[in-house]
């Protein structure tokens, strides 16, 4: 269902709750505004760009989307894809990718896809957002120590304001009276104030990098310069940014729903999602994503409807069309220091070091080997790569997980007289655990090993989970090869599933009996 009925069906816009709402929304907003044009300008846009998409995306995701306290907007996960799509494809590439992924992002909820994505590896997860927040802070530095060009020369001036503002960030946290204002705007206010006070030349500003920022918002327009080719070009970066703005979107409301208690709708996020991409770009905006930092901020403000989304909408627009000119004396080092914050955040150095200490080792190379193709290569490979690997390594220890026992020591009574009174040259040999291509060496190996005295081999399938295409095939051949011999082969004991298989592909054991759930009993009383 669209949060915004399924919030009016809760009873959440009435009068009761839209003081809180307001309020929440307003905070929001102000924080939003901030971190709106640092992750524009760092993602090679103009900072306004940045408050268009923190505009568009956050009143279709509260209108539209699947979860109460979401707020969406540039994030920082999206800076190094966004900027490497704009070198190479320009501003019109960039905004056709994101419409794309606007469009992924829609099928993907409607084909329920947004259950799957929680499947992803911890290690993927925290390796290429971890080498994300890397990237986020190498491409920080330059305008955090005013480095202009190839000459490596610290700017004193701008290393100064840098610091300023990195310094009230953090001891914003400490000063009891400081924590109720958002640290990303006193970063801002004290690295204005800084400036606007001394005029440093050399320090690089809003005003004179981009001439402030314009206090209009963009009417509709469609990219230019649309070609096939440059569609076909665009489909790997379109489909990058929609699976990060999935994942991004889903982990933000997850931590939506553990501080609240509440339960998001994944594939509506998604659709939410994809017309928040859609429309984006059509509006002079770049990709969004659901930002983990703004929709815990505004939970902790009280918001618990979409009210709150709207308001903050509200409040970027009104800042920018009356209070656009104030932004001309923002240092870029200041919001540089809002990002250095935000990337160690995304790091995370103490989950990080956990793994590395806690996991198992494949979990850590794995781990390791994403986070570095995600700061050399980019991040659809390290994804790729990451979730290929963690896929081998479930498969091999998949494949040590199946026991085949012959007699069980642990067997019921019952089964205990059955075996003890076996037919002669006949074996029963119990699998445990599923049985799967990479799972069927180790029968076939066991099979090979018996006497040749014996003469009729019972398979009991009561403990196998599943069954695999690949098993299915070299069941077959172990058939004919035993039936080529003269030797039998029977399946007792088989789940109603891996029977429904077996009957599906037509295996049958060598009694051509098709009841592969038979008893023990019965598969032993089947050859006397």
């Amino acid at each position: 269902m669209i949060v915004a009925l399924e919030a009016w069906k809760a009873g959440l816009w009435n009068r009761a709750n839209i003081t809180r709402n307001l309020f929440s929304g307003i905070v929001v907003g102000v924080i939003s505004l901030p971190l709106s044009m640092a992750f524009a300008i760092a993602s090679g846009v103009t900072p306004e760009v940045g408050i268009y998409t923190a505009v568009v995306a956050c009143l279709c995701v509260s209108l539209l989307g699947g979860s109460r306290y979401q707020i969406a907007g540039p994030t920082g996960a999206f800076v190094p894809l966004l900027l490497g799509i704009l070198r190479e494809y320009g501003l019109s590439g960039l905004q056709l990718a994101t419409l794309m992924a606007g469009v992924i992002l829609i099928v993907m909820g409607l084909l329920k896809f947004g259950r799957l994505l929680k499947y992803i590896p911890t290690q993927v997860l925290v390796g290429f957002t971890s080498g994300i927040g890397t990237m986020l802070f190498l491409g920080q530095i330059n305008q955090f120590f005013g480095i202009r060009g190839n000459h490596f020369s610290i700017d004193f001036p701008t290393t100064l304001i840098g610091f300023t503002c990195l310094v009230m960030i953090i001891i914003s946290r400490l000063i009891p009276y400081m924590r109720h204002i958002p640290a990303p705007l006193l970063a801002l206010l004290a690295g204005g104030i800084l400036q606007a006070i001394f005029h440093f030349p050399s320090v690089a500003t809003i005003g004179s990098e981009f001439n402030g920022i314009t206090s209009s918002f963009p009417g509709l327009s469609l990219p230019t310069g649309i070609t096939w080719n440059l569609f076909l070009s665009l489909l790997g970066p379109a489909f990058a940014i929609a699976l990060l703005g999935a994942i991004e979107s889903l982990l933000s409301a997850v931590v939506a729903d553990g501080m609240t208690g509440s339960k998001h709708q994944a594939n509506q996020e998604l659709i939410g999602q994809g017309i928040a991409n859609i429309l984006s770009p059509l509006f002079g905006g770049i990709a969004a994503t659901g930002a983990i930092a703004r929709t815990a901020a505004n939970v902790r403000a009280g918001g618990n409807s979409p009210l709150s989304g709207i308001v903050s909408v509200g409040t970027l627009l009104f800042i920018l069309l009356f209070c656009a000119p104030l932004a001309q004396s923002i240092p870029l080092a200041a919001l540089a220091a809002i990002l250095f914050v935000i990337s160690y955040h995304m790091f995370g150095f103490a989950y990080f070091i956990h793994l590395l200490r806690h996991a198992p080792v494949s979990d850590v190379i794995i781990l390791l080997i994403t986070y570095a193709l995600t700061v050399v290569c980019g991040l659809m490979i390290a994804v790729n790569v990451g979730i290929v690997l963690s896929a081998l390594s479930l498969m091999q220890r998949m494949s040590t997980a199946i026991h085949i026992d012959c007699n069980k020591s642990h067997e019921s009574e019952e089964d205990m007289r059955q075996l003890a009174n076996l037919p002669p040259a006949t074996v029963v040999y119990t699998v445990s655990g599923p049985l799967f291509f990479a799972a069927m060496e180790k029968l076939e190996f066991t099979v090979s090993q018996i006497n040749s005295d014996v003469m009729t081999i019972i398979l009991r399938l009561g403990e196998v989970p599943f069954v695999d295409t690949t098993a299915l095939a070299h069941l077959r051949r172990l058939i004919e090869t035993f039936e080529a011999a003269g030797r039998k082969f029977i399946f007792c004991e088989a789940s109603r599933d891996v029977a429904h298989k077996l009957h599906r592909v037509g295996i049958e054991d060598s009694l051509r009996d098709e009841n592969p759930q038979k008893t023990l009993k019965e598969a032993i009383r089947c050859q006397d």
